[in-house]
């Protein structure tokens, strides 16, 4: 009786040790794999399959032999089952990842820095009438404005290497370049205007942003090209993204639930929505759970991706010239398309000025150089680039 109890004993003593190990070696490897940016599925997974194993020891261990071969059974349909789902995780993934995405992480800057000869940049006929050696002031601004004061470098500043993230004519999205100028970062940033947000941030560090207009451009709303909406009216925008208007059927689709996606808080296109809806309350946007650095979930805004129910918005310039999706298509706007001619005339009625936006430097070149941009010279790279000068 005693050798009995005595087994028992040390069969629980063992079956708790290995089951802690178990455990434990399942933590760690959920750990990695939820930093290698499987915190989603594999990291859960690799618990469940921790938790089945400390479940399986224990029957083992306990189980009366005639008993086992069920276990072994029940183990194999677990394994398989596990199989199918991670199957079906990773063609979900795949099926996921090949839908095009239209972000500002997608277009590569490089070919657009100034004196990289690769003929993206607008170039003046003429030399230029403005002429920095030194105090060359530093620029930043939106992703789709880059190609844009990238062109005004290499018509005015010295022929050298511009990084695209710590020199005198960075790159940077519109939230950052507003935090760059008013931290000092930066003398000029090229961008919409700005957020209410930044406009406080701005305030706090007791400066006052202003917005010298250099050209215009059409805030622009696009489909999945196979969606037959080609238009759009005003209301309608608005009653999409306050979530009144939830299905296709609704605005002349199909019997669809649209996917209205947004762009991050104080983006230069998100800040120009909030107008467009004029007081509307907006909807929640689709999220997207990703991991953070210290390996758990956060959720946030998603990136457009080209659903065939999606419904996103960009500038005109970055989304038909940098993008170049041809998967997407630009809808009218209350019967109007986003051409340079509407937008000129203002008919088209999205259209918006953008801006070299400054905070008080004392760099004694940045007036001049600004000043110069809206000179014809400036206005010739703007219309040349493909925006719409601010007279034609």
């Amino acid at each position: 009786m005693n050798k009995s109890v005595g087994e028992l004993v040390a069969k629980i003593v063992l079956c708790v040790l290995l089951s802690g190990v178990i455990l434990f070696l399942g933590f760690f490897a959920s750990l990695i794999v939820s930093l290698a940016g499987g915190a989603l599925f594999y990291a859960p997974l690799v618990l469940v399959v921790a938790a089945v194993l400390v479940v399986s020891l224990a029957f083992l261990m306990f189980l009366p032999k005639r008993h086992r071969r069920k276990l072994y059974f029940s183990l194999l349909a677990v394994v398989i089952l596990g199989g199918l789902t991670t199957a079906g995780y990773e063609i979900r993934q795949a099926y996921h990842q090949r839908i095009p995405v239209v972000s500002d992480q997608e277009v590569d800057m490089w070919p657009y820095r100034p004196f990289a000869d690769t003929g993206k940049l607008a170039v003046l006929p003429e030399p230029s009438q403005l002429t920095l050696t030194e105090d060359l002031p530093r620029l930043d601004g939106a992703t789709a404005l880059y190609p844009l004061y990238a062109a005004f470098a290499q018509a005015v500043y010295p022929r050298q290497e511009y990084d695209l993230y710590d020199s005198e004519v960075m790159v940077n999205t519109t939230p950052v370049a507003y935090k760059n100028l008013i931290e000092g970062r930066a003398d000029i940033i090229f961008a919409a205007a700005p957020s209410e947000g930044q406009i406080a941030a701005a305030r706090k560090q007791g400066k006052e942003l202003k917005l010298t207009p250099i050209g215009r451009e059409a805030f622009v709303f696009f489909v999945n090209a196979s969606n037959p909406v080609t238009g759009l009216t005003t209301e309608q925008i608005r009653g999409i993204y306050s979530g009144e208007i939830t299905r296709w059927s609704e605005v002349g689709g199909r019997n669809e639930r649209i996917r209205a996606f947004q762009r991050p808080e104080d983006s230069g296109s998100q800040t120009m929505l909030i107008r467009v809806m004029d007081g509307r309350e907006l909807a929640t946007p689709p999220k997207e759970n990703v991991a953070s650095g210290m390996g758990g979930i956060i959720s946030r805004t998603a990136d457009y991706r080209n659903y065939k129910n999606a419904l996103g918005y960009s500038f005109l310039y970055y989304a038909t010239e940098m993008v170049n999706n041809g998967n997407i298509r630009l809808l009218a706007i209350d019967g109007v398309k986003p051409e340079r001619a509407t937008i000129a005339s203002g008919e088209y009625p999205f259209a918006a000025e953008f801006y070299a936006v400054t905070a008080g430097s004392d760099n004694p070149n940045v007036e001049r150089l600004i000043e110069w941009i809206q000179s014809s010279q400036g206005q010739y790279l703007v219309e040349q680039t493909g925006y719409t000068p601010l007279v034609p």
